[in-house]
Formats: structure tokens, C-alpha cells, sequence
């Protein structure tokens, strides 16, 4: 009865195509095949390994341990959604298998599905409910639940720092997830740190170039940095991708409106319609809050249109607001510092320029700080164009009225039943008069002083000045003028 069952071993057993001798063989072989892909592991050779767990699941594909193997090599290249795959092909072939359901719940974390990591850590614990792994990655899991929902309520109070604060936590556990690294960029976007979530959207396009989310990342942060046109084409393409994306839908809509605005605006104020121009602007500035870049220009151009139909302090409220948009504006500090000194507020204007001049180290602008600290300078003199009450190109016929005119109506004589305190006070307003006729009248002095120089340093003292000598030399000898007392306290002027 043995002999016949050897034989019948033996005969049920033949070699060739079926039989168990070639599952034997294949069986070994696909064992040799994991054994070397193991020492490729161990080597962090993770391609080679890779392609000997492949041939070991092509030998024997119902090995559940060869797609587990498999699994973790593509976890280890970052390729999270095949090991998923693996990972789930290895308990199917054995809901036992405790390294297969620990590698599936990894993967769904890693590609942020919370969720569906829970449950896989959760039947590790029924299986083997000491597995300390399975403890520490479910609370791993549970975090990342937590930051989401945190991460979620952040963004609609327009948190944004703390949005990104609870995704680059999540993004610890689970860093394949897209829709994680998605959210992160679109909150520094409207943080306005553009390049960072430029460089997070340019990362899943690399991997996906469909995925309209990374698409309309992509295209706000164009948007915010003013480069409308470019940005449109990034919405239209996410709308491609996915016709219901509601904010690629509002952010094309505003991007269009934003241009078309803008651009009206322009041709207007080219046109010379400044109030058509300051009308459009305002309603451009009205579009969207959230561009700041485009709205500081907006701002800048609202300003021009104000400073041309001469309303300043308007025009400088407007190039102030255009700054605190963006603070590196050159064009709007330029141009409010223009605004303070066409409003003679110096100080203001030299503090514009200085900030553009450590910006950009210019000849003009090297200029024009000069020309502000030069009007500054002046501006603390004594202005004489303003006590003889004359315009700076006044002629000298002019200057000649005006000082009559001012030294009859401020001289000592004429105010002595005044009191001391008026005295005083129409005392020196009569030797500023005078001063100021001695320096207007003479056309050197008047260069001098309209060009800033310190007359003091050029040897005109006007401390020791005697504004009655100029009185005398204006009004005196023939046919001049003169004042006789009629009674106590009271003058008549005579004329020669």
C-alpha cells in the first residue's frame, strides 16, 4: 500500500507544465527572487529591490508577504498610491496578514485619509492588540484628523498663519497628501508669500499637471503679484480641469474685471478725462480687496489723477494707501513726495526721496532728494517774498511797491500810542520789511538767497541790520517822504 501510494504520489505528481514539481520550482524561484529584492532593501537600493519583488509576485502572484515587500519599497521611494494598491492586494490574499493592514493605514495617512488609516490601524489591534505601532500610528491618525478640522475653521476666519501652522503639522504625518499641501499653498498665497506657494503648486503639477487645484494655486499667485493676464490662462485651465471649481471660477471672473478696469482707467487718464479716470479706478479698487499688489497701483494711479486736477492732500492720501499695500512702491513714493513738496510740507518730501534714494541710488533721485533738502533748508529761513507779500518772480517795480507799501504800514512811528506790546511786535515786522527789501532788491543777494545760500556766511549780518537807514534811503531827500507829529500819539505824511 505504500509502494502503490508512492506511487500514485509519484504518478499524480508528473514532471512538465501543472504539475506540482513546477509549482514547486516556481515556488522557489519566486522565494529567491524576495531574498535578493531583501538584500537590495537592506541596501536602500530600493529600484532593484523593487524590480525582484516584482518578479517574485509575476512568479507567484498570490504570495501575499511578496506585495507586503513590494509595498514597503514603494513607501520608501515616496510612491505612496501603488503601495496602497500592494498593500491592499496583501490582505485580500490574507486578512491576517498584520504588516500588510499596518502598511495600508500608513499609505491612506500618508496620503491624508485619516479615516481609512484608523480603520486599518484599528483592525491591527483586533489582530494583535499589544502592537504598539498600531497604538502610536492611530494616534498619529488622530492628530492629523485634529489638524484638519482646526486647519479647516482657520481659513474661513481667514486665519491664515494658523492654517498653515496646522497643515505643516498634518503634512509631518501624512506627506503625499495634496490636498493638504493644496490648502498650505492657497493660504500663503493670501499671506502673500507668493514664491513659497508657488513652489508648493509647481510640486504637484510636476506629478499631476491636471490637478485644477494646483492649477488655480497657481494662478492666484500670478494674480497677487499683478501679472492678470497670465493668471486668467491658469483659471481657464483649471476650469478645464474642473468645470465646477467655484474659486477658480470667482478668481477668473475678478482677474477680467480687475483688467478691464484698469486698462479703461489708463486710456481715460491718457485721453486727458481725469474724472472719467478717477471714477474707474475707484470702482477697480472696489473688485477685490485681497490684491494688494494691483491695488496699490490703482492706488498710485488714483493718486496721478488727484495731483492733476490739483487736489494734493487727496492725492497724497491716496499714494499713502498705495504704500501701506506694498511698502517698496517706488513709483508712489515718488510721486506723494512730489504731492509734499508742491504743498511745501519739505520735511515729508525729503523723508520720500531719502527712502527712494537708499532703493535706488539714482542721479535723479540723488537730485531730487537735493532739491527737497535744499527747499527744506529754505523753508526755515525767513521767507521775505512772504512778508513783502510779493510772488518769487516778482520784478523789481513790484518788490519797490510792496516795501512801501509794508514799511508805511508796520514803521515804529506810526504805531506809538499802541501799546508796548503792539510796539514791540510792529517793530520787527518793520525791520523784517527791511530786511527783506535790502536782500529782494538787490539782484545778487536775490540769487543768493533763491538758491539757498546762507547770506550770514556771505557776510551780510542781519542782526546788526538798521531797517530805518533803508527808510531813509528809500523815502528821504527831494521829493521824499516824511513823518510830522500833528498833536500827541498822531502823524500826518508829508510828501516833498
Amino acid at each position: 500500500m505504500a509502494a502503490m501510494a508512492e506511487c500514485d504520489v509519484i504518478m499524480a505528481a508528473p514532471e512538465g507544465p501543472g504539475g506540482l514539481d513546477s509549482d514547486e520550482e516556481a515556488r522557489r524561484e519566486a522565494e529567491s527572487f524576495k531574498e535578493q529584492g531583501n538584500v537590495y532593501y537592506a541596501k536602500k537600493d530600493y529600484n532593484e529591490a523593487y524590480n525582484y519583488y516584482t518578479k517574485a509576485i509575476d512568479t507567484c502572484p498570490h504570495n501575499a508577504s511578496y506585495y507586503g515587500n513590494r509595498a514597503a519599497t514603494l513607501m520608501m521611494l515616496g510612491r505612496f498610491r501603488e503601495a496602497l494598491g500592494d498593500s491592499q492586494q496583501s490582505v485580500r490574499l490574507d486578512d491576517c496578514f498584520v504588516r500588510g493592514h499596518l502598511r495600508e493605514g500608513k499609505c491612506h495617512l500618508s496620503l491624508g485619509n485619516a479615516m481609512a488609516a484608523s480603520r486599518c490601524f484599528q483592525r491591527v489591534l483586533e489582530l494583535d492588540h499589544k502592537n504598539t505601532q498600531a497604538q502610536q500610528e492611530l494616534k498619529n491618525a488622530s492628530a492629523v484628523l485634529e489638524y484638519e478640522k482646526i486647519a479647516e475653521i482657520d481659513f474661513e476666519k481667514r486665519d491664515f498663519r494658523k492654517a498653515v501652522f496646522c497643515m505643516d503639522r498634518a503634512l509631518e504625518f501624512a506627506p503625499a497628501c495634496h490636498r493638504f499641501k493644496i490648502l498650505k499653498a492657497e493660504c500663503l498665497a493670501l499671506l502673500g508669500r507668493y514664491p513659497e506657494a508657488q513652489s508648493v503648486a509647481s510640486d504637484i503639477l510636476r506629478m499631476d499637471s491636471t490637478n485644477a487645484d494646483a492649477l488655480y494655486v497657481r494662478g492666484l499667485c500670478l494674480y497677487y503679484e499683478d501679472c492678470i493676464e497670465k493668471a486668467v490662462q491658469f483659471f481657464i485651465q483649471a476650469l478645464r480641469m474642473a468645470p465646477d471649481h467655484e474659486k477658480a471660477c470667482m478668481a477668473c471672473r475678478n482677474a477680467k474685471a480687475l483688467k478691464a478696469k484698469k486698462e479703461d482707467g489708463n486710456k481715460a487718464f491718457k485721453e486727458g478725462n481725469y474724472k472719467l479716470a478717477y471714477e474707474l479706478y475707484t470702482e477697480a479698487l472696489g473688485i477685490d480687496p485681497n490684491n494688494i499688489k494691483t491695488n496699490a497701483k490703482l492706488y498710485c494711479n488714483r493718486g496721478t489723477v488727484n495731483s492733476k486736477l490739483r487736489k494734493l492732500e487727496e492725492a497724497i492720501d491716496d499714494c499713502t494707501n498705495a504704500i501701506k499695500l506694498d511698502d517698496t512702491y517706488i513709483k508712489a513714493y515718488l510721486r506723494r513726495a512730489q504731492c509734499y513738496m508742491d504743498t511745501e510740507q519739505y520735511e515729508d518730501a525729503v523723508r520720500d526721496y531719502e527712502k527712494v534714494y537708499q532703493t535706488e541710488k539714482t542721479k535723479e533721485h540723488k537730485q531730487l532728494l537735493k532739491n527737497a533738502q535744499l527747499e527744506l533748508k529754505k523753508s526755515k529761513r525767513k521767507d521775505y517774498y512772504k512778508i513783502l507779500g510779493v510772488d518769487k518772480n516778482a520784478s523789481e517795480d513790484e518788490i519797490k511797491k510792496a516795501y512801501r507799501k509794508r514799511a508805511l504800514m508796520h514803521h515804529p512811528d506810526r504805531h506809538s500810542g499802541a501799546s508796548a506790546e503792539v510796539q514791540k511786535e510792529e517793530e520787527k515786522k518793520f525791520k523784517e520789511v527791511g530786511e527783506a527789501f535790502t536782500i529782494l532788491s538787490d539782484p545778487k543777494k536775490k540769487a543768493r538767497y533763491d538758491s539757498g545760500q546762507d547770506l550770514e556766511e556771505d557776510g551780510l549780518n542781519m542782526g546788526d541790520f538798521d531797517a530805518n537807514n533803508i527808510f531813509k534811503a528809500f523815502f528821504g531827500g527831494p521829493g521824499g517822504f516824511s513823518f510830522e507829529a500833528s498833536g500827541p500819539g498822531n502823524f500826518f505824511f508829508q510828501f516833498g
